[in-house]
């Protein structure tokens, strides 16, 4: 039986095995199965691999987007644009690394309201620095959209600190949270938002899904703002990466 598997440490919030399992099952992929396997450091990869020969693909998430990628024998040219990793084919004793989450991103932001926040001429800020991060900026960059990424230790032109953005007399329109904070079980937590300068004009596009709605979506909502979960980015960018594990 073919073998696919999350890699990522924690993995307790994850609905990616619920996901594969519901759709083998719906399907009537009977030759497919897929496991959750928390890997807390890196270079216990290779050891993954080389003992199970079933496996067939790989989706990655938090750490490890980046980090997987000097394991790899080979990088689609999207993945090496972005610098992240969240799909691995492997074929023939190689593995191949792919970016699914700039394909569920786009189709996803495509789908609020007709499209119209990811038009060009857009400004968005966008949460976080690691994997994640860097497959938004590329897709919303990809459309004309001008993107500064906030982070706790900003490093670079394009990166501001939380505490700059209550100095801004506004916010961007478009804010996409990347980090995992209020991700199950610290449901609690939430990034430092000057949120009384959110309104109706605003989208925030949080790409944690569990729970379905954060402590950011509910203070976001609060003040009238457009919000998103990350269910139909996973669910999008979970279809992509089986299409390419089949290819």
């Amino acid at each position: 039986m073919r073998l696919f598997v999350l890699i990522g440490y924690p993995l307790g919030h994850s609905f990616s095995k619920q996901y594969f399992t519901e759709k083998f099952a719906r399907e009537g992929i009977a030759d497919a199965r897929f496991e959750l396997f928390p890997l807390e450091q890196i270079a216990d990869l290779p050891a993954l691999i080389s003992s199970r020969p079933n496996l067939y693909g790989l989706s990655v998430t938090i750490p490890h987007k980046e980090s997987v990628i000097p394991y790899l024998d080979e990088l689609d040219d999207t993945a090496r644009a972005i610098g992240a990793v969240n799909s691995i084919k492997i074929e023939n004793g190689r593995m191949k690394g792919f970016n699914t989450d700039a394909i569920g991103f786009e189709n996803a932001l495509n789908s609020i309201d007709g499209g119209r926040w990811i038009a060009g001429g857009t400004e968005a800020l966008v949460l976080g620095t690691g994997g994640a991060s860097k497959a938004t900026g590329y897709v919303l960059k990809k459309r004309g959209i001008s993107v500064r990424f906030v982070s706790r230790r900003p490093a670079g032109d394009d990166q501001v600190s939380y505490a700059s953005l209550r100095d801004r007399a506004s916010l961007p329109a478009l804010i996409v949270n990347t980090t995992p904070l209020g991700t199950w079980p610290d449901v609690e937590k939430c990034p430092d938002l000057p949120f009384e300068r959110l309104g109706p004009k605003h989208l925030v596009f949080d790409l944690v899904y569990n729970p379905a709605e954060t402590l950011l979506l509910r203070k976001a909502k609060a003040q009238g703002s457009t919000t998103k979960n990350g269910l139909e980015m996973l669910q999008l960018q979970a279809e992509a990466s089986w299409r390419i594990w089949n290819s």
